[in-house]
């Protein structure tokens, strides 16, 4: 039941992602992040099989930062979403990785971005979307209370909507999720909202 959804503001974007690591009908650990820093001014966020979601988000990284080492720059966000398509769709004619991916940025040229790609490389510039069964709920409430332009802090009170939303209306829904932004200021986490904490220790009799 992974939720992973993120939008475009005002100079910033944001993107937010369960933390629940889930096989069958079995919940392994309820702090799992899949939001990647893939630099300084990048964040990517993934849903999929969970061996595909953590090797290929790894593989987008180093190539990332490969090239920013052989050439001196990094890539545009616009170019890192271009090359993870080009991976995706090299991949699904081999072997394919079953991996949704929302991809936020910052350039100084052109603002905060995001990108939408799918595990059949189709690619869109975004200003909302979602993936997962969260989807059904995150994006109509983005639909009814986005707008263009928003504050950072219209920005987080709407993507709380969406969790609360989430949390209600999802028949197993995840209990944990973390939210990541990007602006000038760089990629970084922003917060967790947390309903269940996992134990550190089981206790003893």
């Amino acid at each position: 039941m992974e939720c992973v959804f993120g939008l475009v503001g005002n100079g910033f974007a944001v993107v937010a992602a369960d933390t629940s690591a889930v096989h069958s009908i079995l919940v392994h650990k309820s702090n799992e992040d899949k939001i990647m820093v893939l630099d300084s001014h990048k964040l990517i966020a993934a849903s999929g099989e969970s061996g595909d979601r953590v090797q290929f988000t790894e593989y987008i990284q180093k190539n990332v930062a490969l090239y920013q080492f052989r050439n001196g720059i990094p890539l545009t966000t616009a170019a890192a979403a271009n090359f993870t398509r080009g991976e995706l769709a090299t991949a699904l004619r081999k072997n394919p990785y079953f991996v949704n991916i929302l991809l936020a940025g910052y350039d100084k040229e052109t603002g905060p971005s995001l990108y939408y790609i799918d595990y059949i490389a189709s690619l869109h510039k975004v200003e909302k979307g979602a993936f997962g069964y969260g989807s059904y709920f995150s994006l109509s409430m983005m639909d009814r209370h986005y707008h263009t332009g928003m504050s950072l802090e219209e920005a987080i009170n709407l993507i709380d909507k969406c969790i609360i939303e989430i949390r209600s209306r999802l028949v197993v829904a995840p209990p944990n999720f973390v939210i990541k932004i990007v602006d000038k200021d760089g990629a970084r986490q922003y917060a967790w909202r947390e309903s269940i904490k996992d134990a550190s220790a089981v206790p003893t009799a």
